[in-house]
């Protein structure tokens, strides 16, 4: 008897199209002798859909193949298992993981705590400073309205100016430092600065997308990514090498630059590669993960220090994303990978 198979998607994140894409080179690749697949489409506006074409989903304004559900909760309680290919807030952030638990659906990927730590950069970094993975050293702000609030490591706040803002991070950090909407992925909203003109033009534009900014100390060296499957007995793949196109791997140089390259495996010593799946599985188990993860590192050109970058709980599944890529390498196919994550849904 097939197994009735929720693939939902699209979302009201700013990763809406890169969730479609995801989506369409699953369901290319899921065993339809297995699964009887039921595609639902979520609108930017949070409107959920049922699509019925299983040989391509291409989302167009006509809403051609879509039939809105108009009761969700009765329509998912009707199949088996949900899989989630949902990048960034409303489906990465443990909030649609926390439906699925009430409605007691197994589902693909992380549970609702690790989906919530996991998106939120901020508080990633207090649970990987706490399992004493070294991270690059950083600054946390919130924004309200146009004003900030910088939180110091101890999480006492102060209010400051834009201008204090950069001072501390001046001060603190030093330049070259990226600055990062905490809540946000396929690095939208990302940017690198030099100086502190385009430090504080880049702390506005990172407010435009979460109210929690990030700034980190930039590293120099190997960006690479490793990628963890399973629940309790974890395995981690061998390591990538990201090679952008652009300064750094930001959201044009991974979906719109053909220049960008991937390597697999990366460029390093085997000491250092093994150390980096150790610390992948490290971070996915300290923040309680499950099924699934694409762990991402620094690793420094003159020291080969490794620097945890950020986890991914629901990485890109798209035919150029390296979370298939690196467990292709290491012999799972990209079905067998869709079989195994199902299977471990349903443990």
């Amino acid at each position: 008897m097939k197994i009735k198979l929720g693939l939902i998607f699209g979302g009201m994140s700013t990763e809406n199209e890169v969730s479609v894409m995801s989506a369409n080179s699953i369901l290319k690749n899921l065993d339809k002798n297995k699964y009887e697949i039921f595609p639902i489409y979520i609108s930017k506006n949070g409107k959920w859909y049922q699509y019925d074409n299983l040989e391509n989903i291409e989302i167009n304004k006509n809403m051609d193949h879509m039939n809105e559900i108009e009761n969700i909760i009765k329509y998912l309680q009707t199949l088996d298992v949900l899989f989630p290919v949902l990048h960034g807030l409303y489906g990465e952030d443990g909030t649609i993981q926390g439906l699925f638990e009430i409605l007691k659906k197994p589902y693909v990927g992380c549970g609702v705590l690790a989906s919530s730590v996991g998106m939120d950069k901020a508080y990633t970094k207090v649970i990987f400073d706490k399992a004493n993975i070294c991270q690059a050293p950083y600054i946390y702000l919130k924004k309200y309205k146009d004003q900030y609030t910088y939180i110091d490591k101890e999480f006492n706040e102060k209010r400051v100016s834009l201008e204090e803002a950069a001072d501390i991070v001046e001060k603190e950090i030093d330049f070259p430092v990226f600055i990062k909407p905490a809540n946000s992925g396929s690095s939208v909203g990302i940017n690198k600065a030099k100086n502190k003109e385009d430090l504080k033009e880049y702390i506005e534009y990172a407010g435009k997308f979460d109210k929690k900014i990030l700034i980190e100390k930039g590293i120099i060296g190997q960006e690479v990514e490793c990628a963890v499957l399973g629940n309790d007995d974890v395995i981690a793949s061998g390591v990538g090498e990201i090679k952008p196109a652009d300064e750094f791997y930001s959201y044009d140089a991974k979906y719109q630059n053909e220049d960008s390259k991937t390597l697999i495996p990366a460029n390093l010593d085997e000491k250092v590669s093994n150390e980096i799946r150790k610390l992948a599985i490290k971070a996915f188990k300290a923040i309680d993960g499950k099924g699934l993860s694409r762990v991402d590192f620094f690793v420094e050109d003159k020291t080969n220090q490794i620097y945890i970058n950020e986890i991914n709980t629901l990485p890109g599944f798209t035919k150029i994303s390296m979370y298939p890529k690196l467990f292709e390498a290491e012999g799972i196919q990209y079905n067998e990978l869709l079989d195994n994550l199902i299977k471990l849904a349903q443990e």
